[in-house]
């Protein structure tokens, strides 16, 4: 039933990608892809480059510090720890970036800071969700089997809460891919240089080239990182 489900998913997850890319692909005459080959694969690049950097440091905060507020000295406290994750959530995308600016400049990094801060927290709510919520049936068998709390944590818990943990990276994934093309506000280059000037100059070819774009990067990773999930699962691993 889990193996149908999937499969179902990812036959609409490739006919939405299909979809995505027929658009781009004929939605424009070849003048218009010869114009702006370059620039949608130049951008597409750096694009991926905000989106990867960001949320690998996303991931390597997020992560141990879910697992950190769901330990049983914290969990008490942890709604009040979530508050400082929020901070990227709280406020609106611009004044993130707005402030990200103000403090370290225009470019790549106050970009990549914004991003990481929008992303963080899905992933730690999630982690500590997936965690917290851990029958402890399954939790005292494996102390009954002798495990050290770093087993546990590693060969029980992590691998059970995974279906959870991927739930909140996918949400962080869409967020920050979604929030990217406003980097272009602050001199930092993604496809929001076609889509803002797009805007202002009514150019509704170079409007759709990077709404289209973006959209394609958000559906191939959100499909990308569901397969991942379900690999893990066939392996035992979740």
């Amino acid at each position: 039933m889990h193996k149908r489900a999937f499969s179902k998913r990812s036959m609409i997850g490739l006919i939405l990608v299909a979809v995505a890319a027929a658009g781009l692909i004929y939605g424009v005459s070849p003048a218009v892809w010869t114009e702006y080959r370059e620039d949608l694969i130049y951008l597409g690049r750096q694009h991926l480059y905000l989106v990867g950097v960001s949320m690998a440091l996303a991931l390597a905060v997020g992560l141990p510090s879910g697992v950190l507020l769901s330990r049983q000295r914290l969990r008490g406290s942890a709604e009040h720890w979530m508050q400082i994750f929020n901070i990227g959530n709280t406020l609106p995308p611009m004044a993130v970036l707005a402030l990200a600016m103000a403090l370290i400049g225009i470019g790549d990094a106050p970009a990549i800071v914004a991003l990481f801060l929008a992303s963080l927290l899905p992933i730690v709510r999630n982690t500590y969700a997936g965690l917290a919520g851990l029958q402890p049936a399954l939790l005292e068998a494996a102390d009954a089997l002798g495990m050290t709390p770093r087993q546990r944590l590693w060969r029980v818990e992590l691998p059970n809460a995974l279906p959870v943990i991927l739930t909140g990276v996918r949400v962080a994934l869409a967020l920050n891919v979604g929030t990217a093309p406003l980097a272009f506000l602050i001199g930092a280059s993604s496809y929001g240089e076609l889509i803002f000037p797009g805007i202002y100059l009514n150019n509704h070819t170079a409007l759709l080239l990077g709404a289209g774009g973006t959209a394609l990067i958000a559906l191939t990773l959100d499909m990308t990182l569901a397969g991942l999930g379900r690999l893990a699962a066939a392996r035992g691993l979740a």
